[in-house]
């Protein structure tokens, strides 16, 4: 039937939002569940940190959860076509720790971002994921704020 999800798109989706549990309540051991041993991340947010396995993103969120303790996701909308899985999420927290380059700020911050997965047998291969680092580094007080909407810069 035209325009019906089949199951690998379902089961696609049970993955990533599994994921999205792991990152939400810290638990790196139910990555293992999710995440192939081989896992790539390909993100220009963050040039200098490359991830090139499970273990590269663990330490990745280790630094993550360090500098943002109560980070949270809420995923938006999951889109599911064959192996790939679209996110459009919303990551909120305190940046009380460095976080990569930038100093500690002890604001709030929500944060808009997107990518796609690409699953394999049940776990996450691949990971495409962009965002705005300017509009969080104003939120941090690190960059002066953004422009409204309608304003010109």
């Amino acid at each position: 039937m035209m325009g019906t999800m089949g199951d690998l798109e379902v089961d696609n989706k049970s993955v990533v939002r599994r994921f999205g549990e792991a990152l939400n309540n810290h638990n790196l051991d139910l990555l293992d569940d999710v995440v192939a041993s081989q896992f790539v991340r390909h993100c220009q947010a963050t040039p200098s940190f490359e991830v090139r396995s499970l273990d590269d993103f663990k330490c990745f969120l280790q630094e993550d959860w360090r500098a943002v303790p109560d980070g949270q996701t809420s995923v938006q909308f999951l889109v599911a076509e064959g192996e790939f899985v679209a996110f459009y999420c919303t990551y909120s927290g305190t940046q009380t720790g460095q976080w990569g380059p930038v100093p500690p700020s002890g604001k709030r911050f929500e944060l808009d971002y997107s990518g796609v997965f690409r699953v394999v047998e049940g776990k996450i291969a691949e990971l495409w994921v962009t965002w705005d680092n300017l509009a969080v580094l104003a939120q941090l007080g690190h960059q002066p704020p953004l422009p409204g909407k309608g304003a010109v810069p």
